[in-house]
């Protein structure tokens, strides 16, 4: 059709030339040629008639050519829109909201009423409860510390990682703002806050049942597979704790605050170390030891860690406890080797019915935890193991290392432990197949799939 209007244009165009210029040869025939005050020596009157009557000609043209284009731009866009489908503008304006958005101060003040709704601070900053005007919910955390660089190095850690990932098992950023007067990330909100509060209230009857904090744990694992595995450039996070999970209102695990995350070329398997990192009690033997270098299996240790507080719904450190007692990974590993796993089940008011999730989550958390790197489970085997699609095979003593005179387990081993001992995959399936659910939420909102190569 387009190409019918402009041949339409043209034709006009050139109709409109010849008009003129019969019009013009014309006017000099009859009235300049033949005026009796027309002197042939003097021809500075056509000269100027000339001149005047072809700028007449040129802006109409123009005009005309102009007017014609304009209706015909307007035409097209007029069709187009009838054309488009409703869901297809949809889908362009959810794309647009996909990009992190840069908010001023003044917007964010206005969005937390000058942030008067605290919802919680940590090391890094202070989060506030914000609503916009067309009624989103918001976490605004504005980070402090302890001089400006740090406070940089938060922010891009923190935005270049959330920026560019998209699982429905992390939680999502919505943009930023960083002023002189404010340095602020603005996150979805999570209703139901984070997992510690849960876990670690003193009423235990209001704390959440084990079928759901089975699957909060699947679903930090998957959080946590993601980052590792399925991303353009590996992220560790560093900090994987209970206050750093955050639950929805339907209590699905987001994970959250990654001020300390790092990215790293997944051609390099070794990350070097310029400071400490992480949360003790937390954070893997070689982050707290002496070490350049570590790998990203740090965050599974750290992952075990978090999963024996899950199955304790206790803290892991607890000196108000029996000496045996005090350190749950450790009393937990003893019992299970001594196959005396009944007792902690009464000990922690574990129902009949959820033993068997328990005892898997409590095998899972002792492979996790294992001394050396090399010898934990890569997310994604993880994420299997707790959803019980792989057996998981016996754990070895993750914390030989702490007694006196006792050798710490061979690596060879622990990596018979997982290509053996009872599991039934090969070791190359171990890094190479994830269940992981990919792409953004747009993505699966509306159906879209990656091609295979």
């Amino acid at each position: 059709m387009k190409y019918y209007l402009s041949l339409h244009v043209d034709t006009s165009i050139n109709l409109f030339r010849k008009h003129m210029q019969t019009f013009y040869k014309h006017y000099i025939e009859t009235n300049l040629l033949r005026s009796s005050s027309f002197d042939p020596h003097n021809n500075t009157m056509p000269s100027v008639a000339v001149i005047v009557i072809i700028v007449v000609i040129k802006i109409g043209i123009t005009v005309y050519v102009c007017n014609k284009r304009s209706k015909m731009q307007t035409d097209s866009l007029v069709n187009d829109s009838r054309f488009i489908p409703l869901t297809m503008v949809k889908f362009l304006d959810d794309m647009e909201r996909e990009k992190p958005i840069r908010f001023t101060s003044q917007q964010l003040r206005i969005a937390t009423e000058n942030f008067t709704i605290l919802l919680g601070s940590g090391g890094f900053g202070t989060v506030y409860k914000g609503i916009f005007s067309n009624g989103t919910t918001v976490a605004v955390k504005v980070l402090n510390g302890s001089s400006d660089k740090r406070i940089e190095e938060q922010f891009m850690a923190e935005v270049s990682t959330m920026g560019r990932t998209h699982h429905f098992n992390l939680v999502r950023l919505y943009g930023f703002c960083f002023e002189s007067s404010l340095r602020a990330l603005v996150y979805e909100f999570m209703v139901n806050g984070s997992l510690d509060n849960h876990l670690f209230k003193a009423k235990k009857e209001s704390t959440i049942g084990f079928e759901k904090l089975h699957e909060i744990a699947v679903g930090i694992a998957r959080g946590i597979a993601y980052l590792h595995e399925e991303c353009a450039q590996r992220i560790v996070h560093y900090d994987i704790k209970p206050g750093n999970i955050l639950l929805d209102s339907r209590f699905c695990a987001k994970v959250a605050d990654f001020g300390l995350a790092k990215l790293c070329n997944r051609d390099n398997t070794h990350i070097t170390m310029t400071g400490g990192r992480g949360t003790p009690g937390y954070a893997a033997p070689e982050l707290w030891v002496p070490l350049p270098v570590v790998t990203h299996k740090c965050d599974v240790y750290s992952f075990g860690m978090l999963l024996f507080e899950i199955i304790g719904r206790r803290k892991n450190t607890d000196v108000t406890l029996g000496d045996s007692q005090q350190w749950f990974p450790k009393w937990a590993w003893e019992r299970y080797e001594r196959k005396q796993l009944k007792d902690l089940m009464i000990a922690y008011a574990v129902e009949e019915n959820d033993q068997k999730v328990v005892e898997r989550m409590l095998k899972v958390a002792l492979c996790c935890v294992q001394y050396r790197p090399e010898t934990r489970p890569a997310m994604s085997i993880v994420v299997k193991m707790l959803e019980g699609a792989l057996e998981v095979p016996e754990p070895l003593n993750p914390f030989a290392y702490l007694y006196s005179g006792v050798k710490e387990p061979d690596e060879s081993l622990a990596r018979i432990a997982w290509n053996g001992g009872g599991s039934d995959w090969p070791s190359s399936e171990v890094v190479t197949k994830s269940t992981i659910v990919t792409g953004t939420p747009l993505m699966r909102r509306y159906d879209i799939t990656m091609a295979s190569e």
